[in-house]
């Protein structure tokens, strides 16, 4: 039986469990599962004086903190099965760390969330040539993307409920893309402890535009080790093979067979290193499955993530038609995380929902055209439980 963090935070409180995590080097005694108005405290500033903030939200047994750089989820704490704090996310103590090497730990991605081949695309008979910064690729929206900007925050209490709205404005041009984009991100802790992300866009010209989130999962708790034997469900029957680049063929293959069928729950690492080509590509899973469900008008299910050893599980629901499992296979040992630990191959893995990789030169692929006049929705759940 699968419980959330309200009926196990009640359970550890009526035991008498204390529970303690560290995040950012400071020691947290755990809450009640209560809710807390988010409060704000400067993390740092850059290098041209724009200060940083850091915003502290709690709800429903969820802990999380948010910087205003990047829309960057720093740590995201919930219970294990005995009622025990962990920050399951991936990150740094520090903004110059963020700054200088981040590999997306945590941020909010945009304009266009994985990669588009080439760095290019034709939109209404116009080529346009984006930032390259992945090879010959652009990846999660340029060079400076969405992840390197600071964002407006306007925190927020509504009923049960409180959060942050995210505010960025991208103008014509920005890293090659067409139109001025207002983005607005909203995250909300409900009183179940959820986490919701609800992403919109507006543009005054034609654009793409792909917004997710790429936070670094470990539910066994940040800088605890490989996430190998987390077990993963994937609500999808097909996903898009790539080429040696990364970038879709434009097949939707069918994951029967293959080491990519997780419609039904195995170990991360049971075939992640089997001698299959695409395996081979990505060094590990670095893909886009295609959701059975499509896009839809509400979130429906896409993923669940288990660790056995802790108990924790994280369900995600999304109206998105893909969503791009990454298994942390680029992370190599030369990254200090929050805990002190160095990050290595496997030590967190991503679950972003998405439209697909390289869809604007794809047209058999769900569109991510943008026109004037149109709102960009989409939403995406996280239900923690135990």
């Amino acid at each position: 039986m699968e419980l959330n963090r309200r009926t196990v935070i009640a359970g550890a409180a009526a035991a008498g469990v204390a529970a303690a995590t560290t995040v950012g080097g400071t020691a947290h005694a755990s809450g009640s599962g209560g809710r807390g108005k988010p409060v704000r405290t400067l993390f740092g500033r850059l290098a041209d004086g724009t200060r940083v903030h850091s915003w502290s939200l709690e709800n429903g047994g969820t802990r999380m903190r948010v910087l205003s750089y990047g829309g960057i989820v720093q740590s995201l704490e919930v219970p294990d099965r005995r009622g025990r704090y962990a920050n399951v996310s991936l990150g740094f103590d520090a903004l110059e760390d963020y700054v200088a090497s981040s590999p997306y730990f945590g941020a909010l991605i945009g304009r266009y969330g994985n990669r588009i081949g080439k760095g290019r695309f034709t939109l209404d008979g116009t080529v346009h040539q984006l930032s390259v910064n992945d090879g010959e690729n652009s990846l999660h929206g340029g060079a400076r993307g969405f992840d390197k900007r600071v964002w407006d925050v306007e925190p927020f209490t509504r009923g049960s409920d409180v959060g942050l709205r995210l505010h960025h404005t991208s103008v014509d041009g920005e890293m090659g893309y067409p139109g001025t984009l207002r983005a607005t991100v909203t995250y909300t802790l409900t009183r179940d402890g959820d986490w919701r992300i609800d992403y919109e866009a507006t543009t005054d010209k034609a654009t793409v535009v792909n917004l997710t989130s790429h936070v670094y999962w470990n539910l066994a708790g940040e800088s605890s080790g490989s996430v190998h034997d987390h077990e993963l469900s994937l609500a999808a029957s097909r996903y898009t093979p790539v080429d040696a680049g990364l970038i879709p063929t434009g097949e939707l293959a069918r994951v029967a067979g293959t080491p990519f069928d997780f419609r039904r729950a195995k170990p991360v690492g049971r075939d992640i290193r089997t001698p299959h080509q695409q395996v081979l590509y990505g060094q590990g899973f670095d893909h886009n499955w295609v959701l059975d469900k499509g896009v839809t008008a509400r979130p429906e299910h896409a993923a669940t993530l288990r660790d056995p050893s802790s108990g924790r599980t994280l369900r995600i629901a999304t109206t998105e038609p893909g969503l791009q499992f990454y298994s942390g296979n680029f992370l190599d040992g030369t990254l200090v995380g929050t805990g002190g630990r160095v990050y290595r191959q496997g030590d967190g893995l991503c679950l972003e929902t998405q439209h697909f990789p390289d869809s604007p030169n794809r047209p058999s692929f769900p569109s991510t055209v943008l026109r004037p006049g149109r709102t960009y929705r989409t939403t995406t759940i996280h239900s923690f439980g135990v």
